[in-house]
């Protein structure tokens, strides 16, 4: 069973004929699943889990990736599940639990802003330029 675009999905591999369905969750898929096999057919259910890179990661944690890397750094983030060429994952469950448990360990004082992922600082604008004076020339 896999999870991709809000939606679970499931196939048999082992069966002469292509079974393959989907739910809305992961409990709606299985239903699904046990339809279409019945229920004196005994099923081995292979759920791959959802990774996450650094990118996701802050994005969980409403951080940009630079602060990522600095928990991680101080041992203050959970462990890899692994590394890739493109960087480290974890499972995107960990990293959710996590920010719960720092969320509710930091809780967001009245005087900031709220926590939102990916914040842009707010430019500030430009100073008008002084205007250059004509002096005319005394006849």
């Amino acid at each position: 069973m896999w999870q991709s675009g809000g939606r679970w999905f499931a196939h048999v591999l082992d069966v002469p004929a292509y079974i393959e369905v989907t739910g809305t969750s992961r409990a709606s898929c299985l239903a699904e699943l046990r339809k279409a096999t019945g229920d004196d057919v005994d099923l081995i259910i292979e759920v791959i889990p959802v990774v996450v890179g650094v990118a996701e990661a802050a994005e969980i944690m409403g951080w940009d990736k630079r602060r990522v890397i600095t928990y991680i750094d101080r041992g203050s983030f959970p462990e890899p599940i692994g590394t890739l060429a493109s960087g480290r994952i974890w499972l995107r469950e960990d990293v959710e639990d996590y920010a719960d448990h720092w969320r509710a360990a930091h809780p967001q004082s009245p005087r900031q802003p709220p926590r939102t992922p990916n914040r842009k600082k707010q430019k500030l604008p430009k100073k008008p330029k002084p205007r250059k004076r004509k002096v005319s020339a005394p006849a």
